[in-house]
């Protein structure tokens, strides 16, 4: 990965401005060289509302990606959607990374926890590197170091 070869990403959404959708990005901003492209466009919904419409350009955006977030905050208001998207991720062999319920505590709804390669919390770090394990297999093993002063 690398500023001219980014992770191309897909974040699921419902074609309607969210919370979690947005937050997604600040944590990968704030990543240390984590480069990607976001292939979701919820800001440009297909011209028909229907259904089927809907689950075609979910399917054109998903298969742009190397791996898929999907975000159980949006489980609640579209079942079926957030289910689908995640279902056509792992048929077109997607890794797909969940994210717990930002700040509730509640968990990942059975159905996505099934479907999830790996379930991840709201850390940037923790973020970043399942996202690089998932969609290039790079090794992200780190080490953090400890100072301890003398008393």
């Amino acid at each position: 990965m690398s500023e001219s070869n980014p992770i191309r990403l897909f974040v699921s959404h419902l074609y309607a401005t969210d919370e979690a959708y947005f937050r997604v990005f600040e944590y990968l901003e704030s990543a240390v060289n984590f480069f990607y492209r976001n292939c979701s466009t919820p800001d440009k919904p297909p011209h028909s509302m229907e259904r089927e419409a809907l689950k075609e350009d979910l399917r054109r955006q998903i298969n742009e990606a190397e791996a898929v977030i999907i975000l159980s905050d949006l489980h609640g208001r579209d079942q079926v959607l957030i289910e689908f998207q995640a279902l056509y991720s792992k048929a077109s062999e997607k890794p797909v990374i969940v994210m717990e319920p930002f700040g509730t505590g509640k968990p990942v709804a059975k159905e996505l926890r099934e479907l999830a390669d790996v379930v991840v919390g709201w850390n940037t770090r923790e973020l970043s590197d399942k996202i690089r394990a998932q969609a290039r297999h790079e090794d992200t093993t780190r080490w953090d170091v400890i100072d301890f002063k003398p008393e």
